[in-house]
């Protein structure tokens, strides 16, 4: 049995995304997982497509990796932007030294206590739960034209509702819905690309690169609301104040 190297790659970008909490290694997982899925796309249409479509494919390649490109470039401005809570200019003498007390003290805290495997624990049962409905609906509930392309889609659809579910911030939450989105355009890709289906077109490819481009840009819009008045993208401060 061939192993789908593809398909253990969105496996894995979309486990990252779930499971962790650092923006700078979602937002690269992420951009990790546009890049796999076009080439998984394009493995499976190399298979499964008309000749029709096949002479589109790289074009197909191409929209998939830019909308990957440009959805993390935006969520990653926003992480830079909005992840800040000090603005050095505006601080004096008094206020640097302040500053500087309290990095050192989030130093001494961080060596002694890095991790928190809590945070972990439900995200990771999640991931567990994703994976199992993921392995068990292709054949029970089969939609795509092959196990592999139903095990993407499902398993990108699941994992974005679970990163949601258990985000605590809201670019968090911006990734999760952007792996939902994922999911809808494998299966959406796939299922018209087959010889007894309509086949792709440009118009509804570009459709989809915009609702990815346009969640990308109302979290970044979203971002800056909460962060004007909380200073914080952590949506527990929302229940706090």
């Amino acid at each position: 049995m061939d192993i789908n190297w593809f398909l253990i790659g969105l496996g894995v970008t979309a486990a990252v995304v779930l499971l962790f909490r650092d923006w700078r290694l979602t937002i690269t997982a992420l951009l990790l997982n546009y890049i796999i899925r076009a080439l998984f796309m394009f493995e499976q249409q190399s298979v499964l497509a008309n000749a029709s479509v096949l002479a589109q494919i790289g074009t197909l390649v191409a929209v998939k990796v830019i909308t990957g490109v440009a959805v993390t470039a935006i969520l990653a401005i926003t992480a830079l932007t909005f992840s800040r809570d000090y603005g050095l200019e505006a601080l004096d003498e008094f206020g640097l030294s302040e500053l500087r007390r309290a990095a050192r003290a989030a130093q001494r805290q961080r060596a002694t206590d890095p991790f928190h495997l809590s945070d972990y624990v439900v995200p990771f049962w999640a991931g567990v739960l994703a994976l199992f409905a993921s392995a068990t609906l292709p054949w029970v509930y089969a939609i795509a034209p092959t196990p592999a392309a139903d095990f993407a889609w499902y398993w990108l659809l699941l994992t974005g509702v679970f990163t949601i579910a258990t985000a605590s911030d809201l670019l968090k939450i911006g990734l999760g819905l952007l792996l939902c989105a994922s999911g809808v355009d494998v299966l959406y890709t796939i299922v018209v690309s087959t010889p007894n289906a309509s086949g792709l077109n440009i118009f509804p490819m570009a459709l989809l690169s915009h609702l990815h481009i346009l969640l990308a840009l109302a979290i970044a819009y979203l971002s800056g609301l909460l962060y004007g008045r909380l200073k914080t993208l952590d949506l527990n401060e929302l229940y706090k104040r």
